[in-house]
């Protein structure tokens, strides 16, 4: 029923009535309504973002497209009005193994597109619901393949993988997958405490690597400056004078000196005091 139909039901439906009131044509009158049936059921109206797919006597006859189309009633059917809009489909995979088999429940979506009309209508029945159990199949074949920590880490990928599968199986449908998006991946909990202590070991020896590494640096600089200060008695003298005065620059300051690096200064010291004296005024 569309306001077409209305219109040409109404009209007919008043030329008739006239008829009878100022002509007496009964037969006349009836020949109309007749008629004005036959026309009102013929059109038909289509959405600007759909197709419709008409059967002649049970033959695939022609696609509609939109706006208003006629067809021949008792021979003509519209079957199907196809939605030609991008359409996005939930589907999930619930305590699916991975492929290190850990339990993991994973939700997606997919971006789907009807690009034939004719070929989704009548080579899939429920088109809709197929794609949606394809999907799913193949989400459950793909988390066999791949790791936790790769789900985890690199989704994108797994879309793209989810894409051109589901994609491969559809487009002989006139169906076409735009992108595959996995929203969420859950594990039990009971398996939660687990991966959060594994992952913090894994951050503290990574933490004592670098640690080592630092230390390993140190020391090599350590080794390299004690070579230097054994051949130069003086910049180890006056690196020891500078460690001393670091020490007790700060007012109020008091440092306890071993009597090893008493003697290690004082030749240093009774050279700077010899020079001071021997200087002239």
């Amino acid at each position: 029923m569309n306001i077409i139909t209305v219109i040409i039901f109404l009209a007919t439906s008043l030329i008739a009535t006239a008829t009878v009131i100022l002509a007496d044509m009964p037969a006349v009158a009836l020949s109309l309504l007749l008629i004005g049936s036959i026309v009102a059921a013929s059109p038909r109206l289509v959405q600007e973002w759909e197709r419709g797919i008409v059967l002649r006597l049970g033959r695939y006859h022609r696609e509609i497209v939109p706006g208003i189309s006629w067809l021949i009633p008792g021979l003509d059917r519209t079957i199907a009005h196809v939605d030609m809009r991008i359409r996005s489909s939930t589907f999930s995979a619930e305590r699916t193994l991975t492929k290190d088999t850990v339990p993991v429940n994973v939700d997606a979506v997919l971006f789907w597109i009807v690009t034939d009309a004719k070929k989704a209508v009548l080579e899939v029945e429920g088109f809709a619901n197929t794609v949606n159990w394809v999907a799913q199949t193949t989400l459950r074949d793909v988390i066999g393949t791949a790791e936790l920590v790769e789900m985890i880490s690199d989704r994108a990928r797994l879309d793209k993988t989810l894409r051109e599968i589901i994609d491969a199986k559809t487009s002989d449908w006139g169906i076409t997958v735009q992108s595959v998006e996995i929203r969420d991946v859950m594990v039990p909990s009971e398996l939660e405490d687990a991966l959060s202590r594994k992952a913090q070991a894994d951050r503290e020896k990574e933490a004592r690597i670098i640690l080592a590494e630092s230390e390993l640096k140190v020391a090599e600089q350590m080794n390299l400056a004690s070579k230097i200060y054994a051949g130069s008695p003086g910049a180890m003298q006056l690196r020891a004078m500078n460690m001393t005065y670091e020490s007790v620059k700060e007012k109020g300051a008091l440092m306890v000196i071993p009597s090893e690096m008493v003697h290690s200064i004082a030749p240093a010291t009774m050279g700077l005091a010899t020079s001071a004296f021997t200087s002239p005024a």
